[in-house]
């Protein structure tokens, strides 16, 4: 069963691996992914006048890089299927809720791991003027990869519950800019530590940190696979209500 449901959702996500391919819009936020991060890092941050052989700095920017480029990824993943009418003949095909969402999702998770494959030269290029720790740039890639599966699987609950593109855009900006940055507002606040910790808890970008400090928290690493599973669940009970409504 668990095999059969597996297959289902590789040959959905094919499908939606090959719009991707055929979307301009895919190109264009994988350049500007590319060049606001070597903006960030060589400009803005300065990074050769910190004369530091770690690149915490480089994966400090995709948080907030995610932002932007994760609601681009997702938008159109179900506003359109909805605003399109295919959401109908979607839900009527063979095929499970989780099919469906996992199918949707996998597409969008190798979009993502892609942009962070086309990075790679980055380190490669900087590793040959420092003694760079290869195991922290591991964990920093581990680190930006699960969140950005957790903010993928975020944004397509978002895009589930949108009735356009737009809609899915900003909706998915606001939300993933909140859960990206409320660490750094709780700090910035100076709030009680209680309120602080539990405002941390739900926060992507502060279970990141310990990735980007070359540190594998058992901890954070559960609450991205918890939270995406979560995120992939709510999206399957909008597509029931859907179904049904």
């Amino acid at each position: 069963m668990k095999n059969q449901l597996l297959h289902r959702a590789l040959v959905l996500a094919k499908k939606e691996i090959y719009q991707y391919l055929y979307a301009p819009s895919t190109y264009g936020i994988t350049v500007f992914f590319l060049l606001f991060s070597s903006i960030w890092t060589f400009y803005i941050q300065r990074f050769f006048v910190m004369d530091m052989a770690a690149l915490r700095v480089y994966f400090a920017a995709f948080p907030i890089i995610y932002i932007i480029v994760i609601p681009v990824i997702t938008m159109k993943s179900w506003a359109e299927e909805r605003k399109t009418g295919t959401i109908e003949l979607l839900v009527t095909m063979p095929f499970t809720e989780w099919d469906l969402v996992l199918g949707k999702f996998f597409a969008s998770f190798v979009v993502i791991a892609a942009m962070l494959v086309f990075t790679i030269p980055v380190p490669l290029t900087l590793m040959r003027l420092g003694n760079f720790d290869i195991g922290t740039i591991f964990c920093e890639y581990l680190g930006s990869l699960l969140l950005g599966a957790s903010a993928a699987a975020l944004g397509l609950l978002l895009s589930s519950l949108a009735k356009s593109q737009a809609g899915s855009f900003l909706g998915s900006a606001v939300v993933l800019m909140a859960v990206m940055l409320s660490n750094n507002l709780a700090f910035a606040l100076n709030l009680p530590f209680a309120l602080s910790r539990f405002i941390n808890f739900f926060s992507l970008s502060f279970h990141f940190e310990s990735f980007s400090k070359g540190i594998l928290d058992s901890r954070d690493l559960a609450f991205f696979v918890l939270s995406t599973a979560l995120f992939l669940f709510l999206n399957t009970r909008v597509i029931i209500f859907r179904k049904w409504k």
